[in-house]
């Protein structure tokens, strides 16, 4: 069982009750080899497959802002809803509810903030970017859209996005809830899974099994390696084909 702990009290936009406890570190060491993976996703995505978790999706789905951006972190989640009020109703009374700051505020650096958001609006944008930076988190992954990518980009702050809009969730989106269960693209994501993100996708590693995963995937690594130094020193086509099949 992953140990858990006190969530870090509210930062004073969402009640105490609606942040779920901070989920248990994942070792830095465990990340380091994870990151260096050649084929990270892809090696990731197959042990996932083997597991039968649906837990991976391409980067056509959601998009990196940052093209050759690779992260691996603990998941802080985020879950966004529809603002039931008026839009312009929102607006002129102040009565913004989207809180991702809080989700911020929860993270630890090396963390990437998790977002079940809405689409063709904004989620998170240049201030929240900032502040993620600032706090040290890997990136940023947003089930919706995201603004102000020149600026989150000039940071070098990575993030996946469906969308990228210029209009504002400050009066459409409610945040209901951190380091609840969140649904990122059909995959079902727990505060404290691991993300992994590049360039050719992104990958879920619930937390209980990270290390056995890993464990795999270098375990594939160390094999398709070996057919690479092969090729690289003559062997044929037949030969290799003998060994993949």
């Amino acid at each position: 069982m992953q140990e858990t702990r006190r969530n870090k009290g509210s930062a004073g936009r969402l009640p105490a009750e609606r942040i779920g406890p901070s989920p248990a570190p994942i070792a830095k060491s465990i990340i380091d080899r994870f990151m260096k993976l050649t084929d990270m996703t892809g090696t990731v995505s197959d042990v996932l497959d083997k597991r039968g978790l649906v837990a991976a999706f391409g980067s056509h789905e959601l998009k990196p802002t940052i093209l050759g951006s690779r992260i691996v972190g603990r998941a802080i989640t985020v879950r966004n809803v529809p603002q039931r009020q008026d839009m312009h109703v929102a607006l002129t009374q102040n009565n913004n509810r989207m809180t991702e700051i809080e989700g911020i505020h929860q993270a630890d650096p090396g963390d990437v903030l998790v977002i079940q958001g809405l689409r063709h609006i904004s989620n998170m944008g240049g201030v929240m970017a900032t502040t993620c930076h600032v706090q040290k988190l890997a990136g940023a992954v947003v089930d919706g859209g995201v603004r102000d990518v020149g600026q989150s980009r000039s940071l070098g702050f990575p993030i996946w996005s469906r969308d990228i809009s210029p209009v504002t969730g400050k009066w459409r989106a409610v945040t209901e809830e951190i380091n609840g269960r969140v649904t990122i693209n059909g995959c079902q994501v727990d505060a404290g899974d691991l993300v992994v993100a590049d360039e050719t996708g992104l990958c879920f590693v619930p937390a209980a099994i990270v290390e056995e995963v890993l464990a795999e995937c270098e375990a594939i690594q160390n094999k398709e390696d070996g057919w690479i130094d092969g090729l690289r020193n003559g062997m044929t086509i037949p030969q290799l084909v003998s060994k993949i099949y």
